[in-house]
């Protein structure tokens, strides 16, 4: 195999209180990268469409390249690769684009290479290009490498867990008009919290993953109030605080910042809200004046995969 062309999909981070140490895998949007071998050495950007001119092409400097890099490094192979990556979400959305691009890229290489890489090696790969563009963490990239809902207890090292979801569970998600970069996102997080906070954060995450592994929808909703994170990045989004009411009220169990923002997102029980809920969401944003879009997807869902 020469050519491989890989869909990864964006990803839904700290589902409220699980700030760096939960994500889901959204059933679109995504990336898409193809990977072909070249005859030099390394990984070459050969393309990127999608992102309005504005990622660099330098390997060093892209998650798609950095990832790929890694991938050949682990394996020790000298072969060499071009990539050609279409973005289909937009930047800084908080729904993990950089990390969708680096899930693809670097399923695609090992992929190719015969799969040299376990799993959780390649999320280890995507890791090290997150690390460069927005911070150590695997959030986004472990869901957009394996799929599901994922439970990272560890980056260094690498500790992830899958956690079962609800049959049923649906997520909407509602991206505004408006960019907002991680690095500044998590520049607004306080340098010091209230134990008090702390503990209520602490009750929420546990009782968020007891709900996951007992379907207990009503609990899953009460379990998504965030005390530390939310707070601190809403004031950064339009209308956000009424983004997340308008959710509750059109039915949603829940509903709370998507990673790093603006994105926001509900989850529901089932599919038959959805629609009432995103419409719900999008009117609350254009009241806030931005216009925004929405995506309705399944809770559980495949990872990076060849298309």
């Amino acid at each position: 195999m020469d050519e491989l062309t890989v869909f990864a999909p964006g990803t839904v981070a700290n589902l409220g209180p699980g700030f760096d140490v939960l994500g889901l895998a959204l059933e679109r949007p995504g990336d898409t990268v193809t990977v072909r071998r070249s005859g030099a050495r390394g990984i070459r950007i050969a393309s990127i469409e999608g992102d309005g001119g504005v990622l660099p092409h330098e390997t060093e400097k892209n998650t798609a390249g950095i990832a790929a890099t890694e991938v050949l490094r682990r394996a020790a192979s000298n072969d060499g690769f071009e990539l050609d990556v279409v973005k289909g979400m937009p930047l800084g959305s908080g729904l993990g684009s950089s990390a969708a691009s680096a899930a693809a890229a670097a399923v695609g290489v090992n992929r190719i290479l015969g799969d040299p890489l376990g799993p959780l090696d390649v999320v280890a790969c995507c890791v090290e290009a997150e690390a460069v563009v927005s911070g150590r963490h695997a959030d986004n990239v472990a869901p957009a490498v394996l799929g599901g809902l994922v439970l990272v207890l560890t980056v260094d090292p690498l500790d992830v867990s899958r956690v079962p979801v609800p049959h049923g569970l649906h997520v909407v998600v509602v991206t505004p008009e408006f960019e907002l970069p991680t690095r500044k996102a998590r520049e607004a997080l306080p340098d010091t919290v209230p134990m008090g906070t702390v503990v209520r954060n602490s009750a929420n995450l546990s009782a968020l993953i007891h709900a996951l592994h007992t379907g207990d929808m009503a609990l899953l909703g009460r379990a998504l109030d965030d005390r530390i994170v939310t707070p601190a990045r809403s004031p950064l989004i339009p209308g956000c605080d009424t983004v997340i009411e308008a959710a509750r009220e059109a039915g949603a169990l829940g509903s709370s910042i998507s990673g790093a923002g603006p994105s926001v997102f509900a989850l529901c029980p089932s599919k038959r809200r959805t629609g009432t809920v995103a419409a719900a969401m999008r009117e609350a944003f254009s009241a806030a004046g931005l216009e925004s879009t929405s995506v309705v997807s399944r809770a559980d869902n495949p990872g990076a995969r060849a298309i």
